[in-house]
């Protein structure tokens, strides 16, 4: 599918990109509460105790935030509390052009003693899709994972 994408992002930067994209979405379950893991997202102290990386991250709906020493950045777009979680995200990659941010979703919601973390990336360009789904996998789900079950001890 070739289609042509106009992003209006935040109200601060608009894009005409002519590109492939395609969209990855994952249902990732915690033990632990929504505030906990939105905080695990939002806090860049937690955020790079789980990550192992420099991590700048900004509270505030437009605010910036780096993560992966400026490997990926962006800006918060919709942000709720232990709810949800939405931003533009840009990765330093071979092929990732430029001035292309792609949006990701974290949903958030009680489960029992569970939080289910619905996670949606859309505007990924095509050839980078299977390489980002390893590693949300690898560098955020399972790091999250394993912080999660070492704080409980």
């Amino acid at each position: 599918m070739n289609e042509r994408i106009i992003l209006i992002l935040s109200l601060h930067y608009t894009f005409d990109v002519t590109m492939k994209t395609k969209s990855i979405s994952k249902t990732v379950r915690f033990k632990s509460t929504p505030a906990l893991v939105y905080n695990l997202l939002m806090d860049a102290k937690k955020h790079a105790a789980f990550t192992g990386s420099t991590v700048k991250m900004s509270k505030k709906v437009k605010g910036e935030f780096s993560v992966f020493e400026g490997y990926c950045h962006g800006y918060n777009i919709e942000l709720v509390e232990g709810q949800k979680i939405v931003q533009a995200w840009h990765f330093q990659e071979d092929g990732w052009p430029t001035e292309h941010y792609s949006i990701c979703a974290f949903l958030l919601e009680a489960e029992g003693e569970l939080t289910k973390l619905t996670f949606t990336q859309t505007g990924i360009p095509e050839h980078k899709a299977v390489a980002l789904r390893k590693g949300w996998s690898e560098n955020y789900w399972e790091t999250m994972k394993a912080y999660l079950k070492k704080k409980k001890k």
